[in-house]
């Protein structure tokens, strides 16, 4: 069996790489980096790692790497003869890798194997936003392809090592894809499948990408250079907390989880980032705070719902706010912000950036944490 993955980085080398290899699958990776891609191609194995004490490092055979840049009339064609194409390359590139998705599937003939074409973004709805992309590009032709949305959890964090292939990452990992509109499951071991995707999405966005980004904004506030230093202390474990069990709240009203087992997944979830051997960096969670102060994302849309349902989500306009007050001069969407809120003011930077409206509930409540958290900044100063 043969897949192609696009995105070479962390993720796609100790995540999804390294389940389609224990399934059996020739990983071909497609990235523009060349000194991975050359490491693939020469070595044609890497090691991957794990942040736990007595679990022994794991070696990925059979893959190789090819530069899209370079050459992607190759890229197109190992796509025609691949059964499963996979990408980890951040959502706001899917258009990019599109053209080239489309090219190899409209090579593939008409008797041609299914070929499943599955986006492993930290999104919602990937693969159709995927397919779009696709078909706009010229389609799919006449191939039998499938694009099964997924939802995927493993934390990875930034790291460097001599070894431009070794990749080190958490025990855990979570890897599910819907079952909709398909005629038969690709064999990938590790993936659990469900009919509905749409709860596991947002129950892994309102709780592992919603508690990630509040813990790494609020320890930012503090001072923290990594996310499991930040959760020592209270005062950021007891907004990420309670922020969690706001969601878990909208959660369990959507979708009907059961709320012993929602609580004990919530505890999990921050056990997850206490992790020290991850050393996980708040920058790196942190890291594009436009798109994660969206109004479809992991903070704003949990905060609106509750909103609707007559709930104040008060630790969710507190992460909010933190994150409208997040300032990184090496992260464009930080500067972005920031200029944004000292030439045109909160509210303006508000109802543009996150489409809430002044006078709004919701609002006034991230107001008045943004406020809150300035005075108290120019007390810490004092």
């Amino acid at each position: 069996m043969k897949a192609v993955h696009f995105g070479a980085g962390n993720i796609g080398r100790g995540f999804i790489g390294l389940l389609l290899n224990q399934s059996g699958y020739e990983v071909t990776f497609v990235d523009i980096n060349d000194t991975v891609i050359e490491a693939l191609e020469a070595k044609r194995h890497y090691k991957v790692g794990f942040a736990e004490d007595g679990v022994d490092r794991i070696i990925v055979d059979r893959v190789r790497g090819v530069n899209s840049l370079k050459e992607p009339a190759r890229v197109a064609a190992l796509i025609a003869e691949a059964d499963l194409v996979t990408t980890a390359v951040g959502p706001s590139l899917l258009s990019k890798v599109a053209p080239l998705i489309s090219e190899g599937l409209r090579a593939r003939e008409v008797e041609d194997a299914p070929v499943y074409v599955i986006a492993c973004e930290n999104m919602i709805g990937g693969s159709a936003i995927l397919r779009q992309e696709v078909e706009a590009c010229g389609g799919v032709g006449e191939a039998n392809v499938f694009f099964p949305n997924a939802a995927v959890d493993r934390i990875v964090p930034l790291q460097q090592h001599e070894d431009p292939l070794y990749v080190e990452v958490e025990t855990f990992h979570e890897w599910v894809i819907e079952t909709q509109g398909l005629n038969e499951q690709p064999p990938i071991q590790g993936v659990t499948w469900v009919e509905e995707i749409g709860p596991y999405i947002e129950r892994k966005l309102f709780t592992v990408n919603t508690g990630h980004a509040i813990a790494s904004y609020i320890g930012s506030l503090f001072g923290k250079a990594t996310i499991d230093e930040a959760l020592q202390d209270r005062r950021v474990r007891q907004v990420v907390q309670g922020a969690l069990y706001e969601t878990g709240w909208l959660l369990l009203e959507k979708y009907g989880f059961e709320a012993k087992e929602h609580s004990q997944y919530i505890q999990k979830i921050i056990k997850r980032f206490e992790n020290p051997k991850l050393k996980d960096e708040v920058s790196r969670v942190a890291r594009s705070p436009i798109r994660k102060l969206g109004p479809s994302d992991r903070l704003v849309k949990p905060a609106r719902e509750l909103m609707d349902n007559g709930i104040e989500p008060n630790e969710l306009a507190y992460g909010i706010a933190a994150a409208l007050h997040y300032h990184n001069p090496e992260d464009s969407e930080s500067s972005e912000l920031n200029l944004s809120i000292e030439e045109h003011g909160i509210s303006s930077t508000i109802e543009k950036y996150l489409q809430l409206h002044e006078g709004d509930t919701l609002t006034q409540l991230i107001l008045d944490q943004y406020h809150l958290i300035r005075e108290e900044e120019k007390e810490r100063v004092s």
